[in-house]
């Protein structure tokens, strides 16, 4: 794989001990104590680590990052997007899970926090495994384009209202509600709590497995989409990162403004199909554009992922008005 070893092993020390930094100043001193969190400060925190991605990508990439090429920055922000905007999707069903279950709001952020520092490992080993499985075998990437045809394909035509009762039939439900013991109310933010003289988990770890494999089942997708983008492992997992630690304060932000996003999954499922197209018409393409390739593929994704948003909003405000007028 071209480029997979061009960044040292120091940078990926220095930028993991970075983000692990950022999350203990996040749970620690920020959010010790369990409480709500308003819209203000949900988009305050969700702007700042936009913009930390945003400054990684353009400044800090470019002049501090031996091995950072040329269309490194470009391949960072088209990557960093795609990340940024599946992820949108798993907030709606994050949401889902929290109303299912009752979660209440001022304990949501510490099943986020947790969830995502799990995701973090998870998406860690899966772009290892992809890394290494595209060195040894280039024709996954081929496979994985199908994939993205078909999962954006499916996306698109499947129905827009999720099945809450569908959770309680998942695997990992079923499975911890029969092999650990449970108890029956929440213990504030607790995962486990002691009830008659023994340790159970609470109803809140529950809703922590069910996150964490949410989290996998959009990694499925994620994944292959921003190695669709660039196969260097340090931009894949960088703007991997900067996405996933912007999801608990964009939760916040979009879980009271779902109805604003109706045509959200059909702008994704459209970037998905686009990506799994391009790896598939990969030689053919760089043959045509070259370098310009990354940059029309960021232009693509960012003007498909704002046009669903402007024609959500749009919708959603005639969509009011008419309900106003009669």
């Amino acid at each position: 794989m071209p480029g997979a070893t061009a960044i040292p092993i120091g940078y990926w020390a220095a930028f993991t001990m970075l983000v692990m930094v950022a999350l203990a100043i996040d749970l620690g001193l920020f959010h010790r104590h369990g409480r709500a969190v308003g819209f203000r400060e949900a988009l305050g925190w969700t702007t700042v680590w936009f913009a930390m991605a945003m400054v990684f990508g353009t400044w800090v990439g470019p002049h501090f990052v031996e091995g950072w090429h040329a269309s490194s920055t470009a391949q960072f922000l088209a990557g960093y997007f795609v990340e940024l905007s599946l992820s949108m999707d798993n907030v709606f069903v994050i949401a889902v899970v929290f109303s299912y279950f009752e979660v209440p709001r001022a304990w949501q952020h510490r099943v986020l926090f947790w969830g995502i520092l799990g995701a973090l490992m998870m998406r860690g080993i899966l772009i290892w495994a992809g890394s290494e499985l595209i060195e040894h075998f280039h024709q996954a990437l081929y496979v994985m384009g199908a994939f993205l045809v078909y999962t954006g394909a499916k996306m698109a035509f499947a129905g827009e209202d999720a099945d809450p009762g569908a959770l309680e039939r998942r695997p990992v439900v079923r499975l911890a509600r029969r092999w650990l013991p449970f108890g029956d109310a929440y213990e504030g933010e607790r995962f486990v709590t002691v009830l008659g003289g023994r340790r159970v988990f609470t109803p809140l770890f529950l809703v922590l497995l069910v996150v964490e494999t949410t989290d996998v089942i959009f990694a499925l997708d994620s994944i292959p989409a921003i190695f669709g983008i660039t196969s260097q492992p340090f931009l894949v997992f960088t703007s991997n990162v900067f996405a996933i630690l912007g999801l608990r304060s964009l939760y916040f932000v979009l879980a009271s403004a779902m109805g604003y996003f109706r045509y959200m999954k059909h702008g994704l499922s459209l970037v998905l199909v686009l990506i799994g197209a391009k790896m598939l018409a990969e030689p053919w393409l760089k043959a045509r554009l070259g370098e310009n390739l990354t940059r029309v593929s960021l232009g693509l994704v960012v003007g498909i992922i704002l046009a669903s948003m402007l024609f959500s909003v749009v919708a959603a405000w005639h969509g009011r008005r008419k309900a106003g007028g009669n």
